[in-house]
């Protein structure tokens, strides 16, 4: 398994999930165009684009930081020609960029609306589309959403439809483009996590720093990220996967490693199916 000399196109990869699938493959020798809309230093966020170019640089891989906002039809495309241009051509596109406001229907306004379906929707279907011609020619060719499986559960929607929407339109892609693309060779799928994954986005909006405490470091979606790469893209496609449960299946054992605090209960995500059964020896809540 390795992902030498490879091209990713990763969006959102300026911090967090993104970021660390950049490095996981960066340790190989691969390149990465970092796609995200941080030039300059958040003033609570950690990361721009020249940071993680930075980091990847130093894990062994090579690093093009390009400022891109995925709501932007002609930033996308430009972005998508000036990275295969830069190292030959697109093997893996990941769609991590992602908006979220976890509100009912009455207090989502519809300027928040627009942006959690533009960057999750369609900013997926439309770095997708713009990554499709390169990956054809690429031996190997692998899409990833970091998105959810689509459990048509009311219990996903009652408490915040238009976020749930904006997800559920992320999976939409793979389970679309898996087939519209099956004979090009080219795999889509849906990596997701059982727990929650100590990132920014937890941290100050979701549950703060005791909040972290339970959750998975994101080294976790890495490693199921790399794994997924390295998979034949023809016999591998369509599919909504946890991260857990498919890590398990390609002969790890050890999640404890991933806790931030082993300590601490874990706290499980979103959008898990009832019906997604953890690994053995792992306890959820």
């Amino acid at each position: 398994m390795s992902l030498q000399g490879k091209t990713l196109f990763v969006t959102g990869a300026s911090r967090g999930i993104g970021l660390a699938i950049a490095l996981r493959a960066a340790k190989d020798g691969a390149n990465v165009a970092i796609a995200a809309k941080t030039a300059e230093a958040h003033k609570h966020l950690p990361g721009t684009i020249y940071s993680a170019a930075e980091e990847i640089e130093k894990a062994g891989g090579k690093a093009l930081p390009l400022i891109v906002d995925v709501r932007d039809e002609a930033n996308v495309m430009e972005a998508v020609e000036q990275a295969a241009a830069r190292f030959g051509g697109i093997d893996i596109c990941v769609n991590n960029a992602s908006a979220i406001q976890l509100t009912g229907t009455l207090a989502t306004d519809m300027k928040r609306y627009d942006l959690m379906n533009r960057v999750n929707a369609r900013g997926t279907y439309l770095t997708s589309k713009a990554c499709i011609l390169h990956l054809k020619r690429s031996a190997n060719p692998h899409v990833l959403m970091l998105s959810p499986p689509l459990d048509m559960n009311p219990r996903w929607f009652k408490g915040h439809v238009a976020y749930t929407m904006a997800k559920f339109g992320m999976s939409m892609c793979v389970l679309g483009m898996a087939e519209e693309f099956r004979e090009d060779g080219i795999a889509f799928n849906a990596l997701w996590p059982r727990t929650g994954i100590a990132t920014a986005a937890i941290q100050f909006a979701l549950a703060g720093e005791e909040g972290m405490k339970s959750c998975r470091t994101t080294d976790i979606m890495a490693d199921a990220a790399y794994a997924i790469f390295n998979k034949p893209a023809r016999d591998f496609s369509g599919n909504f996967l946890i991260d857990d449960t498919f890590l398990y299946g390609e002969g790890e054992r050890d999640f404890d490693k991933y806790r931030v605090d082993p300590t601490a209960p874990l706290m499980p995500d979103f959008f898990v199916p009832e019906d997604s059964v953890p690994p053995p020896g792992v306890k959820i809540g």
